[in-house]
């Protein structure tokens, strides 16, 4: 029944049998695989279902809705409820009518909506959501497989209104004025693309992503509510990934010109310039430059001061497209609040602790050694450095706990393998020792096996054992 269905797809219907199980519901309805489809692509669901506080609610309704009945055993192998059945034959004659040869997560939700009378579909139509309008955006955007397609490298294209909405973005703090300054720039008729210039390092792009997590919370105003930010870094890839994302960007060009919902972050400004750019001459730099578009696309750029008096030499056009707002770089009050806010991300990613004295050494001494980089951006590159070489300090792994993170990993290939073949009882089987072995790896970090790490603390000393990597810097103290 499944054999058309990309593995995304599948999940959904793995997870939608879990809901249900967990309901007590005897078989599995739309509801459920709206809830599925919830759990397995939030890239799609978010695209269409703009606050993540839209999302939560409805699952609550769902739970509202629902008779809670005695969990249903994981072992049971749940029916298809008639519903759910049309929804899925619905899912499949929307991939036939789109010309898809693979049934996947769109078509799903597309199948939700065409059921009008369930109450997933009302769900989602009390949320804006409307078979027609999904339809049309679906039918506009190429569509890449899931199922051995090529797409455009992960490092040159980045969502990151969606990344906002999945929490993977860093807090930024003091930089309200800039933001308001570019959602002021956004709203403009004429002029309406904002230009960062600043010194690297002075925060160009948090204040990007700042206005992302604005967006994902909702805390915008009204013609930005439906924006995405859309980032694309010409700097990286092979010569092949830039072909496939000029493929993309020529495939999205109408899209993005006329449905006025996509913001597009070029980064460095002279990338809209360099004849060997990927934007030329087809792309942003061309549709920037039509003045029957203009006010139907937005972009927002960076540069330094000098690259952005040199562009503006260099193309004119720019300055009838572009506004400038300059972003000054930190003072030492103001960059000390930034590491605080930063202070978890990091000690997540280096498994260590930053001592309130590391955080100010970091901040008085790249002010005094580091004078050929500007705040914050030196300082938060040096507690990065610094939490990197105490991290090459820890102590190994315990053996018992290595080798329980082989076997997750075993567990996990397995289980994507049991879905992928449509052998959901093993599925549930594989979940259920994936669960078993994370908390005995979680109990075995809390025990007395696992060394509890005392060198696992930044301190000033080690801020200081960096910079006298990077600079001349008068520390006597061991190496």
């Amino acid at each position: 029944m499944f054999e058309r269905y990309t593995e995304k797809a599948r999940r959904v219907i793995f997870f939608a049998r879990y809901e249900a199980s967990q309901f007590g519901c005897p078989e599995i309805e739309a509801e459920h695989l709206l809830l599925g489809l919830l759990r397995e692509d939030k890239a799609l669901t978010n695209r269409f279902i703009h606050s993540h506080g839209s999302v939560e609610s409805i699952r609550k309704a769902i739970e509202q809705h629902t008779t809670i009945r005695e969990k249903t055993s994981t072992s049971v192998d749940l029916p298809v409820s008639n519903e759910s059945k049309r929804v899925l034959a619905y899912a499949a004659e929307e991939a036939e009518k789109l010309g898809h040869k693979h049934i996947g997560t769109e078509h799903l939700l597309l199948g939700l909506l065409r059921e009008e009378k369930c109450f997933a579909a009302t769900l989602l139509k009390e949320r804006g959501i409307e078979l027609a309008k999904v339809r049309e955006e679906l039918a506009r955007v190429a569509h890449v497989s899931e199922v051995g397609g090529a797409q455009v490298p992960q490092d040159m294209s980045q969502d990151l209104t969606q990344a906002a909405i999945d929490g993977q973005l860093e807090s930024v703090v003091g930089r309200e004025a800039e933001i308001d300054a570019v959602i002021e720039v956004l709203a403009g008729y004429r002029n309406g693309n904002p230009i960062l210039v600043g010194e690297p390092g002075s925060g160009r792009t948090a204040i990007v992503s700042a206005l992302a997590q604005r967006i994902a919370d909702g805390n915008v105003p009204a013609f930005l509510v439906e924006k995405r930010i859309l980032l694309f870094d010409t700097a990286l890839g092979s010569s092949s990934g830039r072909i496939m994302l000029r493929e993309k960007m020529q495939a999205s060009e109408k899209l993005v010109s006329e449905d006025g919902e996509t913001i597009l972050f070029i980064g460095n400004l002279r990338s809209l310039l360099e004849p060997s750019s990927v934007f030329l001459p087809w792309g942003p730099g061309r549709i920037l430059r039509q003045s029957p578009l203009q006010g139907k696309i937005r972009c927002i750029a960076t540069s330094t001061p000098k690259e952005f008096e040199e562009c503006m030499r260099q193309a004119q056009w720019l300055s009838e497209r572009f506004r400038a707002i300059y972003v000054r770089p930190f003072n030492e009050s103001e960059t000390l609040e930034v590491l605080k806010a930063r202070r978890q991300s990091y000690e997540k990613f280096h498994e260590v602790t930053y001592s309130d004295e590391a955080l100010a050494a970091a901040v008085n001494e790249s002010g005094r050694y580091l004078a050929d980089r500007v705040l914050p951006g030196k300082a938060l590159q040096l507690i990065d450095a610094a939490g990197a070489r105490v991290k090459l300090r820890q102590p190994a792994e315990h053996p018992e706990a290595a080798e329980i993170r082989k076997r997750i990993n075993f567990i996990v290939r397995r289980r994507d393998t049991s879905i992928q073949n449509h052998e959901f009882e093993k599925a549930r089987f594989y979940s259920e020792e994936e669960r078993k072995e994370r908390e005995r790896l979680k109990n075995l970090q809390k025990g007395d096996k696992v060394p509890d790490a005392s060198s696992s603390v930044v301190t000033a000393q080690d801020v200081e054992q960096v910079i006298a990597r990077w600079s001349e810097y008068p520390y006597s103290g061991s190496q």
